[in-house]
């Protein structure tokens, strides 16, 4: 994608997102105050500037300061300019600001079934966790597990499918895998830990200074397009697929809970509606950007293109398996939630086998 057609989509993304304000907002509902402001700061994990991510939360502040006629004014910190960014989900949880967005694996120590609403090792694609979220009853669930700690959860976009790292050296078997030091955060990051690996948890900046000097010996970082803007080729040479530990990646916006209640109904509705276009423009975005992405790192970076080997899949799958059975023991709520996504994953399964897979599989053929 050109700079121009990049900015373009920009400029798109924003006139549609003032649309779906300006529609939820069309009963013009006078809040308490007429003259009522409110300004707030939100926080992400991202580095500053970092492409598609940090991009998008800047384009979604743009658009609730016009959308709402600077009545909610937000300002945004990329990850590290006010606070740490893995320190995003309780600055948010206790109100020292009011918005925050990441990935919900970087606090699965704090909340172990946030893992269900970001990714989990061999979980469901990306569309299967959508129908999951909004016709499954994974919103009501997730609203629940994340009102315990004060915050109010949105979807902001997903990854898709993610690559299964650099590594420094060739993965040619299981054995290979022992005392390797790599970066991969959530529930991905558990299931090396069983298998031998030493987890290491990095911010994305962080990632490929550790990965070029050897700290670490492999790293998992999003997919082609931001691991080539990270010139993670340059550190690692060997790509491997499939992506196991994160079928689908979503990223959350997360809200103090007191400060969402103060807002009037119309504010709130232009929030939703404005995270709602964000998701939709950041998984298109990386979906379009990938693929030539991809082809770059092969054939111009000399990336080696690697598929993890059958035996090393299958003892990750069995690990998994053994791994999210246990998240969250014996907790009401964790339980209800592992309940209900592997129920829906296995209830949508063959619709799944008869529709994407083999849709793909065709399509292989030639």
């Amino acid at each position: 994608m050109t700079a121009a057609g990049h900015k373009s989509d920009r400029r798109q993304f924003l006139q549609q997102a003032a649309i779906v304000g300006a529609v939820a907002g069309l009963a013009h509902a006078t809040p308490a105050s007429a003259s009522e402001r409110f300004r707030w700061k939100m926080t992400t994990t991202w580095p500053p500037a970092f492409p598609v991510l940090q991009e998008a939360c800047d384009t979604f502040a743009a658009t609730l300061n016009t959308i709402t006629e600077q009545q909610l004014q937000l300002k945004v910190f990329a990850g590290g300019e006010l606070v740490p960014p893995l320190a995003t989900f309780d600055v948010v949880s206790s109100g020292a600001l009011e918005m925050g967005v990441g990935a919900a694996y970087y606090w699965t120590g704090k909340v172990p079934a946030a893992g269900f609403f970001c990714a989990l090792p061999f979980g469901m694609s990306g569309q299967q966790f959508h129908a999951w979220l909004y016709g499954g009853g994974g919103m009501e669930l997730w609203r629940e597990l994340y009102a315990q700690y004060d915050l109010v959860p949105l979807i902001f976009g997903n990854t898709g499918v993610q690559m299964a790292g650099w590594f420094r050296r060739e993965i040619n078997a299981l054995s290979d895998l022992q005392g390797l030091k790599m970066r991969i955060p959530g529930y991905g990051g558990k299931v090396m830990a069983a298998l031998g690996v030493n987890v290491v948890l990095l911010p994305g900046a962080e990632i490929y200074t550790a990965l070029e000097r050897g700290t670490i010996d492999a790293a998992e970082w999003v997919s082609p397009y931001h691991d080539e803007r990270l010139g993670l080729y340059r550190a690692a040479p060997y790509y491997y697929y499939p992506g196991w530990q994160e079928p689908c990646a979503a990223l959350e916006l997360i809200i103090h809970r007191p400060a969402w209640e103060r807002l009037p109904r119309r504010i709130q509705a232009a929030v939703e509606g404005a995270a709602a276009q964000a998701h939709i423009w950041t998984s298109s975005t990386l979906d379009a950007l990938n693929g030539p992405a991809l082809a770059r790192l092969t054939s111009s970076h000399g990336a080696k293109l690697r598929k993890l080997p059958d035996d090393v899949l299958s003892a990750l799958r069995k690990t998994a398996t053994e791994v999210i059975a246990e998240i969250g023991g014996d907790d009401r709520v964790s339980k209800k939630i592992r309940e209900s996504y592997l129920d829906f994953r296995q209830r949508s399964e063959q619709w799944f086998e008869v529709s994407e897979q083999a849709m793909a599989k065709a399509q292989a053929l030639g």
